[in-house]
């Protein structure tokens, strides 16, 4: 008998908004956990009968493979099932169910798997009881990505707009085309490299000055993510150069082509950072707080600065002073999660100060809401509403991976290790509160940090 594995989760969303969701093909790489490995080679651009999924999968113990489903069982509104045609099983067949919830404002999603391995008795045991470990863990994991994402689209209404977006192949611009796709949005990017009409992309070069204007034509809003790594490199004069310039230099040139569109304007929504308020040991800093001193809050205040040509023009310019984005592929927790498994990981110099977090569904939902909702507008602290110091922020992280967090990083070794980039990203830091989303009255999906972490290292129970 083959084996069975089942799954059902109630969303506090309609049948409706949860099959919208469900049925965009491209929901398939939202639900894909980072952790996991696979990546998407073809995605349908519907859900029909007959429609065909690529993925690469990574298989035991150092191999990959393409694993092709074929779409089956279509019911509009309620089921469809991928069946594997080829891929490293003898079978698969995945029935993805929706149905109503307890009343009209929630639904229940409903996975059922059957499969069947290559291997022979006992070894078909043993990658038995393997695999369904792993399927609970993947499917914990989706069943919250999907609460938040039909969640989050309901919240902001389903409401399709044209999105100009810069940075859009990085950590946060990649998360946010695949939401806006789900969401029905038109996606187009600005790229350096020659671009891809076809895949909605206008080549621009911002050193030069040089940018396509037709990227702007029928766009509602801008989103601009650009700039070189914060804390990729050592800062020489060079790299510091470059952070500012990469910033200071896209941003004049976005915010110079929106004031010279005809009628009226796309919002302007540019990422700042909360190094705009410097070293803050122990001030709880809302939008209102004063700038810092340093190198990262003067680059703050110049890349703010930059986006006043759009605002004179009338556009809603929107400051996004981003904290720590936690995130499995990229910035802090990508760099701290190997060590910190290994047992290497401590608190930074003294420990004590703040680390203000945001989980990467929680910036990109923030993103979300200021492109459709008007009441966006200036400054804007992407944080969780519980900034915590660096020490408390290491000892949750091992908590959650099961490992002590015992070893320091002093001072001394950090700045002989990293130089002025160690003083001002990692020794020094800041407290910052949400104060404009709280007024707002966005929704925070993840609030606790220890639960953020579970979610993004696969951690869930």
């Amino acid at each position: 008998m083959m084996p069975v594995f089942t799954k059902s989760s109630l969303i506090s969303a309609s049948l409706e908004d949860l099959v919208r969701w469900h049925f965009q093909s491209s929901a398939l790489r939202r639900l894909l956990p980072p952790w996991s490995g696979a990546r998407v080679l073809e995605c349908p651009p519907e859900l029909v009968n007959g429609a065909i999924v690529r993925l690469e999968v990574p298989v035991p113990p150092f191999r990959r493979k393409e694993w092709v489903s074929r779409i089956e069982g279509v019911q509009s509104g309620r089921c469809f099932t991928d069946v594997q045609v080829s891929g490293p099983m003898r079978s698969w067949a995945h029935e993805h169910s929706m149905l109503p919830g307890d009343d009209d404002a929630s639904s229940r999603i409903q996975d059922a798997l059957t499969y069947e391995f290559r291997e022979p008795p006992p070894l078909s045991f043993v990658a038995g009881r393997i695999a369904e470990k792993q399927l609970v863990k993947m499917f914990l994991w989706r069943h919250r990505r999907t609460r938040n994402d039909v969640t989050l689209l309901r919240d902001t209404g389903w409401v399709p707009r044209t999105v100009l977006v810069t940075g859009g192949s990085g950590l946060v611009g990649t998360s946010l085309r695949e939401l806006l796709e789900v969401a029905g949005c038109t996606v187009r990017r600005l790229v350096r490299r020659a671009a891809d009409p076809a895949q909605g992309e206008f080549t621009w070069d911002p050193a030069a000055g040089e940018i396509d204007l037709a990227a702007f034509e029928g766009v509602d809003a801008v989103v601009n993510l650009s700039g070189a790594g914060i804390a990729d490199k050592r800062w020489s004069d060079a790299r510091k150069q470059l952070i500012e310039r990469s910033r200071v230099e896209s941003t004049e040139l976005l915010a110079r082509s929106i004031a010279s569109l005809p009628g009226d304007k796309p919002a302007f929504i540019s990422a700042s950072a909360v190094g705009y308020y410097g070293n803050r040991p122990s001030d709880r800093c809302t939008e209102e707080a004063e700038p810092g001193d340093g190198f990262l809050p003067r680059t703050c205040k110049l890349w703010e600065k930059a986006c006043q040509p759009a605002s004179d023009a009338g556009s809603r310019v929107v400051n996004l002073r981003i904290g720590v984005v936690l995130a499995w592929g990229g910035g802090a927790l990508a760099k701290l999660r190997v060590p910190v498994s290994l047992g290497l990981g401590g608190p930074i110099g003294t420990g004590r100060q703040g680390m203000s977090w945001i989980a990467l569904d929680d910036l990109v939902g923030v993103i979300l809401h200021a492109i459709v909702d008007d009441r966006y507008q200036g400054p804007i602290n992407c944080v969780s509403p519980n900034p915590v110091s660096n020490r408390e922020f290491m000892r949750v992280l091992g908590s959650v991976v099961r490992r002590p967090t015992l070893l320091p990083l002093p001072g001394f070794m950090a700045r002989a290790a990293f130089g002025e980039m160690a003083q001002e990203a990692l020794i020094e830091g800041v407290f910052a509160e949400p104060a404009r989303l709280n007024e707002l009255g966005y929704r925070f999906m993840f609030e606790d940090l220890s639960a953020t972490f579970a979610f993004e290292l696969g951690q869930l129970s």
